[in-house]
């Protein structure tokens, strides 16, 4: 009897042991399908570059047509990030996943049959929709990873560009000495097949769908003038920065972003929801991410300089554009390498303290490799230095982005944040174009780079990651990155997942835009949270139908809390804040006697007109509450008395009384 019952308990430990191992087991794949597709993404934007010498004999054109195969993967890269991240919140995250995947091959079959210039340029953008699946990869391993493997997820998936466009210049190099340069196109569309399969097979569709209207206007908006200024950027060394295109360009993309800004702040479902965009962790992060940007492809471009400006030069190290390759590999190598550690530093420390010591260590490196880059060891060494704070910056950016917004927004905060780096790093090749076109030096009868404008290049590299550190400062005390609860479990949560929508309305049913809703469950621990759009409407994502805190609040009004059942087949009730927030006093005169109709004004102490409003017979007064802050309350009498004082706006609401002084005459 014994025996049998200890056989029982070994059977039912070894079952237990089975069904722990196979999450893990799942979880692994999910990353590993991710970070393969972010590799062979990053691949598509890098296999051509060292054939960009080469291609203008190849394809019997100008240099100037052939550089359009690199322009072309970059602009629709920008483009296709936040369109395909946000149609990936709405409609599903794996579809548009495949949706971009398969776009991408097809632009990798197209360039493979292809000899004609154009069609390349065309199947390049093709291949450029793939940079979407970096954030919606990332969006995905939040719906689907326990929350202890998220951060090493997260990390790994960021890596990915970085391992890409290390290993892409050496591959390519290979591939056009031994094959065909076609074969470039075969092997990322090949490889690309392959993983299409994986999509399929291995990840499951997340059930956090909030569905609507997509956002077409905002779309063409944010495509038109991204696609301006990422050619102004890109072009602007070839066609002069003075120049009436290039200065168009600029102009034109500035101003279709001020007419898209406030239409997005209109719209229902946005294509990037502003509201979010603003808060100040997630603004914080962004700047951090261009900064970062910046510094990281610095890197990039003036090791390759180094590497192979003709020793003539008095720095460079004459290598061709194969050894060059080569030599970047370490560099690919200490992204993968570093993403675990990213990931322990951020379990253990926070993602702030991660980005921070990223940005610090880039920082150093950079202006260590000012005095250290007289031999190949030192121009690798410093460059891998430069890479290994790269690799802890960019693996805490998009955990630290998550823990700042919804749950229905992770895919479409993300590709902003990955579109707001692409334009970091456009920004660094302009940069650098610039300055070493402008600081040159003759070497062998040649003009070459001087190693003077590449020091000021490594200054200003130093100075933008020591930037990036500071704006990393102040998030260290922000509640806005408090870590989030585990949605994820085993993978489970993701597939029973609920989005619940809902409206925030005031007592006479017209939408609150500046409404807040916040889900926690009854214990206290944080759900999900969403900003009311223009409508007033929100959507959070819930794991299961159950009884849940429901938090409303918005600026000036009384905020509201209720036990609310939520769940897929419970209508949800709008959530209605009916008492709205005042400013109120009573105005008097030296006498003590009421100021009956006089002229009560509200200004900020940064001089703009806030509200205006006449007194009572009473001399009470009552305006609507204004967002936190300090104020000057004025006061003009009918008499013509004036009086004033400052008044401090932080609390639920504000009395503020007055006592006028002497009549003016």
């Amino acid at each position: 009897m014994r025996d049998e019952i200890r056989a029982d308990a070994r059977s039912v430990s070894a079952t237990a042991a089975v069904i722990a191992e196979e999450p893990r087991r799942r979880a692994g794949l999910i990353v590993t399908t991710l970070a393969l597709c972010g590799i062979v993404v990053s691949l598509q934007q890098t296999l051509m570059l060292p054939l960009l010498p080469e291609l203008p004999a190849i394809l019997d054109t100008s240099a100037d047509s052939a550089s359009w195969l690199v322009t072309a993967t970059l602009l629709t890269g920008a483009v296709a990030t936040p369109t395909v991240s946000r149609l990936a919140d709405m409609y599903g995250k794996r579809r548009m996943m495949v949706v971009a995947l398969a776009v991408s091959v097809l632009g990798s079959l197209v360039g493979a049959f292809s000899q004609a210039v154009p069609v390349l340029i065309g199947a390049r953008a093709l291949q450029g929709v793939g940079m979407a699946l970096i954030p919606v990869g990332i969006a995905i391993m939040r719906d689907e990873l326990p929350r202890e493997r998220l951060p090493l997820g997260v990390a790994l998936m960021s890596a990915t560009l970085a391992i890409g466009a290390g290993a892409g210049p050496p591959l390519s190099g290979v591939i056009y000495e031994h094959l065909d340069w076609h074969a470039i196109f075969w092997l990322t569309g090949l490889v690309g097949v392959a993983l299409l399969v994986a999509v399929l097979a291995v990840l499951p569709e997340s059930q956090v769908v909030t569905g609507g209207v997509f956002d077409t206007r905002g779309a063409v908006l944010l495509s038109a003038a991204v696609t301006a200024l990422l050619l102004t950027l890109s072009k602007a060394t070839q066609w002069g920065w003075t120049s009436p295109l290039t200065l168009g360009l600029a102009a034109s993309g500035l101003l279709l972003l001020a007419v898209w800004a406030p239409l997005e702040l209109r719209t229902p479902s946005p294509l990037v929801d502003l509201r979010v965009a603003a808060r100040r962790g997630v603004l914080l992060v962004n700047v951090a991410s261009l900064l970062a940007g910046f510094a990281m492809f610095v890197n990039m471009l003036l090791t390759t300089l180094f590497l192979q400006m003709p020793l003539s030069s008095g720095y460079g190290l004459g290598l061709d554009a194969v050894e060059t390759g080569l030599w970047m590999v370490p560099n690919a190598a200490a992204f993968g390498l570093m993403a675990p550690i990213s990931a322990r530093l951020t379990r253990q420390f926070g993602p702030v303290t991660t980005l921070l010591a990223g940005a610090a260590v880039m920082s150093a490196s950079y202006a260590g490799r000012v005095l250290l880059s007289d031999n190949l060891t030192q121009v690798v060494l410093g460059s891998v230095a430069v890479s290994i704070g790269t690799a802890l910056a960019y693996g805490a950016m998009p955990t630290l982005i998550m823990r700042a917004v919804p749950v229905t927004e992770t895919a479409s905060a993300n590709g902003l944040n990955v579109l707001i780096r692409s334009i970091g790093t456009s920004t660094a090749s302009a940069t650098t174009a610039a300055v070493t076109s402008a600081w040159v030096v003759t070497a062998s009868a040649d003009s070459v780079p001087s190693l003077a404008g590449l020091h000021l290049m490594f200054w200003a590299a130093s100075v933008t990651a020591f930037c990036a550190a500071v704006v990393a400062v102040p998030m260290l005390r922000m509640r806005d990155f408090a870590e989030e609860a585990d949605r994820s479990g085993t993978g489970r949560a993701s597939r029973t997942a609920t989005v619940v929508r809902g409206r925030v309305l005031d007592a006479e049913a017209d939408p609150i835009r500046t409404a807040v809703v916040t889900v926690l469950n009854p214990d206290g621990t944080p759900v999900d949270w969403a900003q009311a759009d223009s409508m007033g409407q929100f959507a959070v994502a819930i794991p299961r139908a159950a009884e849940y805190l429901v938090v409303t609040t918005a600026d000036g009004w009384r905020p509201r809390s209720r036990i609310m059942m939520l769940g897929e087949a419970v209508a949800l009730p709008p959530l209605v804040l009916r008492e709205r927030l005042t400013l109120a006093g009573t105005i008097t005169d030296a006498k003590g006697r009421p100021a009956s109709n006089a002229l009560v004004v509200l200004t900020r102490q940064s001089g703009e007109a806030v509200d205006s409003i006449r007194t009572d017979h009473e001399g009470r007064y009552e305006i609507p509450r204004p967002t936190n802050g300090r104020y000057v309350l004025t006061i003009v009498a009918l008499d013509g008395s004036i009086g004033a004082r400052t008044v401090t706006v932080w609390e639920a609401a504000r009395s503020a009384d007055l006592v006028l002084g002497t009549p003016i005459l």
